[in-house]
């Protein structure tokens, strides 16, 4: 099979995003009311990688070059105690962190030796627009059996991460933290944790990321129970393929199984039905026997209601399940910084350190004002960094899967004495708590004041019933654009029409939240809820924005954010 270089599928991925995609736009120029979507013709928008694209990346200042190899494959990984089949980078759960200092070149040679396209994307960070990894977007997809390199530069320290764009891979082992170092370090602290939160239900009893979206897809409409309340817009448009991928083509050897990948194809035969919450064997997707993965009853008052969608068998801590869990050590004293990241596909975690209190430091990779706090909530996506100072002992850290009855953890060993049991809970996990919009933005990265040029009004819609998840009634088509242009300050109002909770996640940017809020690039937006989001322009290209459920995004519930010249 030939390889491709980067500069042959990225020219085809541009092909896609600057042509034939755009025919579908309509309109002579872009409203800066911001609601009518398309807005800007083809030629009008910036091509992901234009001469506005390599103009911002040489601002940045490319500096050394930090090569890492990464490679996508078919792994056997350990859960601790439990050994299932996946995919993963280079058959670690999680991947091998990549740690570079603000500043860098990022040089990182993806080979693709998964059974289907796949791609990278770079949470967080704000790089050029052409190596943001959204398939049919931004870039090809790097088909089955090729590589591509991603390469730019790393303007901003922090706590990232990256993950697949490709269909609901992210909701396999695909995932690895990304640490952007500053050389200008402020805080002091003796010791530094990377702890990677996450969902797990891959290759658990026949079941798959797209097995569970088969079955999500289908809905509760005919079911005799309430998830989901009123179905609030958008139309019956079929899958969202907005990676290029190749649907119904290439089968693989799964967990012991012949199993069609892209489609909605059979799962195996069930040996431990009892781990799908509140639901019994059935007929799973495609016919065959297997658990059902719907979640019935899960609710949280954080989350304004309805906790999520899918009953995962387990959560883990870096990779580990409670009952086999990390331990991390360190001396009575010891200033720890923890970097805490959510890379879970529906689950948000509530997170405490027993025995100790968190001062947040920073979230989404950018520092607010310390902040001291018992718990924290992550949605999907987010990133928070605390400061601990260790007590002697040791010590549960949990991560509580709100609303849904289970928990994750590793262990804190400072001194001698016997581990808690895993069933065990801190009640930092029920005291204080600090959410998003309650932390104030530091003042070296608080936006310039000013009013907004344009607002993009984008209400969340949809329900459980229908499984329709949308933005402003409209499912996903890369065609579909919100134009914006370079310069101006941009609000984003995420009005929540749904009875349901979502992580907004905005690519290549980070916004500011009302009232001196934060800066972030994913928030969690309640049910019924508005929350205003500002930024500058300042990064040309083509930008998806979506929720970072990963099956509310691949059932629709993501658009674009375009520049026009």
């Amino acid at each position: 099979m030939r390889t491709p270089t980067r500069r042959t599928a990225l020219g085809t991925g541009i092909a896609l995003a600057g042509g034939g995609l755009l025919a579908a736009c309509s309109g002579s120029g872009p409203g800066h009311s911001g609601h009518g979507g398309s807005g800007a013709g083809a030629r009008d928008y910036v091509s992901p990688d234009g001469k506005e694209v390599a103009a911002a990346e040489a601002a940045r200042k490319p500096g050394a070059v930090r090569k890492v190899k990464l490679t996508a494959t078919p792994s056997t990984l350990d859960l601790g105690g439990r050994t299932v089949r996946s995919w993963s980078y280079g058959e670690e759960l999680p991947g091998k962190e990549v740690r570079v200092t603000a500043g860098d070149t990022l040089d990182v040679a993806l080979a693709n030796h998964l059974p289907q396209s796949t791609s990278v994307h770079w949470h967080g960070l704000a790089l050029r627009n052409d190596m943001d990894g959204t398939p049919g977007l931004s870039q090809a997809p790097v088909k089955a059996g090729a590589s591509f390199t991603y390469r730019f530069a790393v303007a901003h320290p922090g706590t990232y991460w990256f993950h697949p764009h490709s269909g609901a891979q992210q909701d396999r082992g695909l995932y690895a933290p990304l640490i952007v170092e500053d050389p200008k370090e402020p805080l002091p602290y003796d010791k530094e944790w990377v702890v990677v939160l996450d969902d797990w239900v891959d290759g658990v009893d026949g079941s798959t990321p797209d097995t569970v979206l088969a079955e999500l897809r289908k809905g509760m409409g005919d079911m005799d129970m309430d998830h989901g309340g009123t179905d609030h817009g958008g139309t019956d448009h079929g899958g969202t393929d907005h990676g290029g991928m190749d649907h119904g083509g290439t089968d693989m050897e799964h967990e012991g199984m012949d199993m069609g990948l892209g489609r909605s194809g059979g799962v195996g035969r069930v040996t431990t039905a009892s781990l799908a919450t509140g639901a019994a064997a059935r007929k799973g997707p495609g016919g065959s026997s297997g658990p059902s993965r719907m979640l019935m009853g899960a609710t949280s008052d954080l989350l304004g209601g309805d906790a999520g969608d899918v009953a995962y068998p387990y959560y883990l801590v870096n990779g580990r399940t409670a009952d086999d869990p990390q331990t991390f050590r360190a001396e009575p004293g010891d200033r720890v910084r923890i970097r805490f990241l959510n890379a879970g596909g529906d689950t948000a975690f509530r997170v405490a350190l027993g025995g100790h209190r968190m001062t947040v430091t920073h979230t989404d990779g950018f520092p607010v004002t310390h902040a001291e706090t018992d718990a924290l909530l992550l949605g999907m996506g987010e990133r928070y960094d605390v400061l601990v100072t260790v007590k002697d002992g040791v010590f549960p850290l949990t991560a509580l899967a709100e609303g849904k009855k289970h928990t994750a953890r590793a262990l804190l060993r400072s001194g001698g004495g016997a581990a808690p049991k895993a069933s065990a809970r801190p009640k930092e996990l029920d005291g204080k708590l600090l959410r998003a919009d309650q932390l104030k933005v530091d003042a070296a990265v608080r936006l310039k004041p000013g009013t907004p040029d344009r607002t993009i009004q984008l209400r969340l819609t949809g329900s459980m019933d229908r499984y329709d998840w949308a933005i402003n009634g409209k499912r996903y088509d890369p065609a579909q654009r919100y134009p914006v242009r370079a310069g101006e300050r941009v609000r984003l109002s995420f009005v929540n029409n749904t009875t349901m909770w979502h992580p907004m996640h905005l690519h290549g940017h980070t916004f500011a939240l009302g009232s001196g809020g934060p800066r972030k690039d994913t928030a969690i937006v309640l049910p019924g809820r508005t929350v205003h989001a500002d930024f500058d322009a300042d990064n040309p290209g083509l930008w998806m924005l979506h929720c970072h459920n990963v099956y509310h995004a691949e059932s629709g519930m993501m658009t674009v954010v375009g520049y026009v010249k």
